[in-house]
């Protein structure tokens, strides 16, 4: 058995991130940490690293499913891997993420702060009990749709988790699908 790193424990850091944007949602800038580092280490010659072995969701996703036994530990579905699903779901994701900037400009060029986390693009959780006075509106919209982002991709993971492997999300992430992008036009620059 292999002695723990340090960066085996970074569920822990998942697992806060999302405790912590339920009390103060300016917390979910934090997120943004695991959007850059994955695009920087595949782009710098780490390749699929962050993913094997920095990401925290993938940790928490293995500890829940196989550590505490709530995976049913099925392979799961063909579409899932399949290219055409896997692209998919990345156009979907980023089409989502540009519309939550695109809200961000907004409320940045003066619309009115919209202070509820949606999940899973459709359910709006009012988050009422957040006192957002102290930054920019612009700040606090790119907080709640980010955090909306972060939970709706979590609540996707687990839910994969519960009927497949533990870390059924992995095979369709946006960030696993875009540094696997990365790291194929690296090795074939002239493709």
């Amino acid at each position: 058995m292999r002695k723990k790193q340090w960066f085996d424990y970074l569920w822990i850091a998942s697992a806060v991130y999302l405790i912590l944007g339920i009390f103060n949602i300016l917390f979910a800038w934090l997120g943004m940490i695991c959007f850059i580092t994955p695009l920087l280490i595949s782009l710098f010659g780490g390749g699929k690293t962050y993913c094997n072995k920095y990401c925290g969701r993938g940790q928490l996703f293995e500890l829940l499913g196989a550590g505490c036994g709530l995976s049913r530990k099925k392979t799961p579905p063909k579409f899932l891997r399949s290219p055409w699903f896997r692209y998919g779901f990345l156009l979907f994701f980023l089409t989502m993420f540009g519309l939550m900037l695109y809200s961000t400009y907004l409320v940045f060029g003066g619309a009115t702060l919209q202070e509820k986390v949606t999940l899973l693009w459709t359910f709006k959780l009012p988050w009422n009990w957040v006192n957002t006075s102290m930054v920019a509106p612009g700040v606090a919209q790119f907080a709640f749709g980010f955090y909306s982002v972060m939970l709706t991709s979590t609540v996707l993971g687990l839910a994969t988790m519960l009927l497949f492997m533990p870390r059924s999300w992995c095979v369709y992430c946006p960030m696993g699908t875009m540094t696997q992008m990365i790291c194929k036009v690296k090795s074939n620059p002239t493709e």
